[in-house]
């Protein structure tokens, strides 16, 4: 009992540390500060010089080499006559010229919209023009999409294409530019509050959103890699996430590059090829989102995967039941684990290496952070309000919408979308005294007794059913520990004459896959009323570009044989295993014969 006492008196002590550690590192994020994210990145190109910044596809580029590339950008976008407060929109594969691009124009306080990779028609048009973007710069295939929007003869928008294709050439534009810093006073009237680039939403359930990042909070991404991932000038972080996202470009790209590190950067993730890069460039850490560790963990053996010197990832989404089973099997003994969200003002680390956890948050330490859990009422979709009309806040182990008290500091503050209404919709006024504002995450989280905090769902997908709330990540973990099960998507479809939704679950599978005591399995593993009901084989699972499930047709398609074309398994009531659906049991669903 003593030693167990002590032990825990330590780990407290370490934790209180690790706190006050994080929060001098964030002290000096203020939006009042006249430093920008320019001003620590030429400070650490005139620090490392010659240093590598990044090595991609063969080919090396040192920090001096970066910033006169960056020069060259800021110098043709006072050619062009942007102003500061424009906007230039930025749809490029990863590659050193994309945060060249950023960095350059912000030397002149020029605005950059990072735009996804993946976006064609609507939903890109959309993007460029919801942040009012003056010009557009592109690339290889991305190029020809912009392009498709904005013809030569259209004079609305600037069109540029690094090839020179499929708009102007922005690689013979820069020719002939000086590389030589362009006056600090371009910018001497910016402060942290001003703007500095525009990260999109992922969009998994509509248009995406254009989320402000300001100088303050793009200056806070990066610390970040240090936080989190423990960054410094001796580390080779191996970078392969999308750099419009915030991990990959934010913690991922100008953590490394404030802190004096060597970016391993690749185009896009190949599993195939992920630990040959590791090995072969000297990679000791790397960053993930979502899935890419899964999809590590669900790839055949590679004769490379235990031979590289990498002693850390850090980033987010990974799920519990994956990240003992891949420390163990790859040898990378520290996982970091952060949960945050591009615009939020809620972030929690993982210090400690708890398995599963996102985050610790004692209730002293979460009144000081102006982080709440309250209770959330899952069928109309909405905290629970008391008999005084404010929030009710979760109990230990019990689900709960996680908030964030806004503020004015640049930990706590909000800037939203540029969409006012979108902002507006992330607001909660009133939540535990009149007046007070807080910024919806949106997420369900529980919070254990030792004030570990686990990601429970994403409000929306979880869904009630006979009366109970289901949480979909609980069915995906349940459905990812059958053997033969690669992945798991888990939502919610209307039953016809049923209350609430039943449970389904989209999934990809490998030739050792057998549905044969999967039923027993979940049976086993969930409560009677999580177990779905139907499940769909995938041949491969449709995911955002930042490796997020996308749910918003699976769940439009649910289980109409008559729009899925794939497999589709029901748990027909008195059969022990899943029966392949076909028309005589739509036809009962239908009919309501079934007690579902």
């Amino acid at each position: 009992m003593v030693l167990r006492a002590i032990g825990k008196i330590r780990q407290e002590v370490t934790f209180i540390k690790d706190v006050y550690g994080v929060m001098q590192v964030l002290k000096e994020l203020q939006p009042d500060s006249p430093v920008t994210i320019v001003d620590e990145i030429e400070a650490s190109v005139d620090r490392c010089g010659d240093k590598d910044a990044f090595v991609f596809e063969g080919q090396k580029l040192s920090y001096r080499e970066f910033d006169a590339r960056a020069n060259r950008i800021a110098h043709w976008a006072l050619e062009q006559g942007f102003a500061p407060g424009d906007t230039v929109a930025l749809m490029l594969e990863n590659c050193p010229d994309y945060p060249a691009v950023w960095f350059g124009l912000a030397k002149v306080g020029v605005v950059t919209a990072l735009i996804n990779t993946n976006l064609q028609g609507d939903g890109l048009r959309h993007c460029i023009s919801i942040a009012e973007s003056k010009a557009v710069i592109s690339g290889g295939q991305q190029a020809g999409y912009v392009a498709a929007l904005y013809p030569a003869n259209d004079r609305t928008m600037a069109v540029w294409d690094f090839d020179g294709r499929s708009g102007a050439d922005f690689e013979a534009a820069l020719t002939g530019l000086p590389e030589t810093r362009p006056s600090g006073e371009r910018r001497a009237h910016l402060t942290g509050a001003d703007g500095a680039l525009f990260i999109y939403t992922s969009g998994t359930t509509g248009l995406p959103k254009a989320a402000r990042i300001t100088h303050t909070r793009l200056r806070g991404m990066a610390r970040y890699a240090r936080i989190l991932g423990k960054v410094d000038a001796q580390d080779r972080i191996y970078n392969t996430l999308p750099m419009y996202h915030s991990t990959g470009g934010g913690m991922g790209t100008a953590g490394p590059l404030i802190y004096g590190a060597t970016i391993i950067l690749r185009r896009k993730l190949s599993v195939s090829a992920f630990w040959d890069d590791a090995v072969e460039h000297g990679a000791t850490k790397f960053v993930y989102i979502g899935e890419l560790c899964r999809y590590l963990l669900n790839s055949p053996q590679h004769p490379r995967e235990r031979a590289h010197k990498v002693i850390a990832g850090f980033g987010n989404g990974m799920r519990g039941e994956v990240w003992q089973p891949f420390v163990e099997r790859f040898g990378v003994p520290n996982m970091y684990e952060f949960y945050g969200s591009t615009e939020g003002n809620v972030a929690l680390v993982n210090l400690s290496g708890k398995v599963g956890a996102i985050g610790r948050l004692p209730p002293w330490l979460g009144a000081k952070m102006g982080i709440a859990f309250v209770k959330f009422d899952v069928a109309d979709e909405k905290p629970m309000r008391g008999p005084d009309g404010f929030c009710i806040k979760a109990d230990v182990d019990e689900p709960g919408e996680a908030l964030g008290k806004i503020g004015t500091s640049g930990t706590t503050a909000f800037e939203g979308y540029h969409d006012k209404n979108a902002t507006a919709a992330k607001i909660l006024s009133d939540v535990f005294e009149k007046g007070d504002r807080w910024f919806r995450t949106g997420d369900l989280m529980r919070r254990d007794k030792e004030g570990y905090v686990y990601f429970v769902d994403r409000i929306g997908d979880t869904f009630r059913w006979k009366g109970e709330n289901v949480a979909t990540n609980d069915v995906s973990d349940a459905v990812s520990k059958f053997p033969g099960v690669q992945l798991a998507n888990a939502y919610g479809v209307e039953v016809p004459g049923a209350d609430g939704r039943a449970g389904m679950v989209a999934m990809t599978v490998d030739d050792s896959f057998r549905i044969e005591g999967l039923a027993n399995h979940l049976k086993a593993s969930l409560p009677s009323y999580a177990v779905p009901l139907f499940l769909r084989i995938q041949p491969e699972a449709e995911t955002t570009g930042t490796m997020k499930l996308l749910k918003l047709t699976l769940v439009k398609e649910g289980f109409d044989l008559a729009k899925v074309s794939d497999p589709i398994w029901f748990l027909e009531p008195g059969k022990p295993d899943y029966v392949m659906l076909g028309k005589e049991q739509m036809d009962r669903i239908h009919s309501k014969e079934y007690r579902l």
